[in-house]
């Protein structure tokens, strides 16, 4: 059987220590803020957590960029040079372009390297719900998947990759012209949080409305018992902007409710962040479907 890596890209928010233990490889998005620009590394070596959301807080202007099709190209023929496959799962085609640059390298790659297998997947998933169905993929992999197999795992599941969040400031939807000005205030000010999750185009969708977070996280604990087969099994992912206490809280409503054995928690990653802001508390797993 032959070797393959699996590569993502930043997009994905996994912690580095888990991404390197496990061998999964990425490609940085960049965000500019400021005028700087800044490389989103898993390890956040380049701007820390806590200072990004501070300076979101205070009204820094900020953007986002996805990789080049060049430097995705790199890293694809340094696995290629290697006598390696490469299997790539990709940040959402929806939200970003990062995986048609992806694609593209992979195209250029194929017709330097016949022999090589180069596989993509658009996952229709960002943050830690892409990081998931890269952390589940990765498991086939250890367990002797071929490529291609491993490849059809990712294509067949990411549509079961459960993504629903919430933040506290209304202004994020406003601006993204989800709810009006006025109800972006008021909701504000009530307390009001919106439901979101990610539909089957891999777009953010608004859902509901609920007062306050705990009101939220249920609606969360309501999803997974109407969609999660065997939830206690299984690995579910928890991201925050800037806001540990409140991923914990989630953590832990979950944990009293179906005794999961294994979480991943971990900052929403600059790129994603700039979009969703401060306080965002997002939560992954893996159901019957969306």
């Amino acid at each position: 059987m032959s070797d393959y890596v699996i590569l993502t890209d930043s997009s994905c928010d996994l912690p580095a220590g888990l991404a390197a233990e496990k061998g999964i490889e990425y490609v940085p998005l960049t965000v500019r803020m400021d005028g700087k620009e800044y490389r989103n590394e898993l390890d956040w070596r380049e701007i820390e957590p806590h200072e990004f959301y501070e300076r979101l807080r205070a009204g820094a202007k900020v953007q986002t960029s996805a990789p080049t099709v060049q430097e995705f190209y790199e890293r694809i023929t340094e696995a290629c040079e290697q006598g390696k496959d490469v299997l790539y799962l990709g940040f959402s085609s929806a939200l970003s372009g990062a995986y048609q640059a992806g694609h593209q390298a992979m195209e250029m790659a194929r017709e330097k390297y016949p022999e090589r297998k180069l596989l993509d997947v658009d996952t229709l998933s960002a943050s830690l719900g892409q990081g998931l169905l890269v952390m589940l993929t990765q498991q086939r992999k250890e367990a002797g998947a071929t490529i291609e197999q491993a490849a059809e795992y990712a294509e067949n599941n990411r549509l079961r990759l459960c993504h629903w969040f919430t933040m506290p400031d209304l202004d994020h939807l406003r601006r993204g012209g989800r709810v009006s000005a006025t109800s972006a205030v008021l909701g504000t000010m009530l307390n009001i949080r919106p439901v979101m999750h990610m539909n089957n185009r891999g777009e953010l969708e608004y859902v509901s409305k609920a007062r306050g977070s705990r009101a939220v996280y249920q609606r969360f604990i309501d999803r997974v018992r109407q969609t999660a087969d065997h939830p206690e099994e299984q690995m579910m992912f928890i991201s925050h902007g800037d806001d540990e206490q409140e991923a914990f809280r989630l953590r832990d409503m979950v944990q009293q409710t179906f005794d999961v054995k294994t979480f991943v928690i971990g900052p929403v990653g600059p790129v994603i962040g700039a979009h969703s802001g401060p306080g965002t508390i997002a939560f992954f797993f893996l159901g019957n479907e969306r």
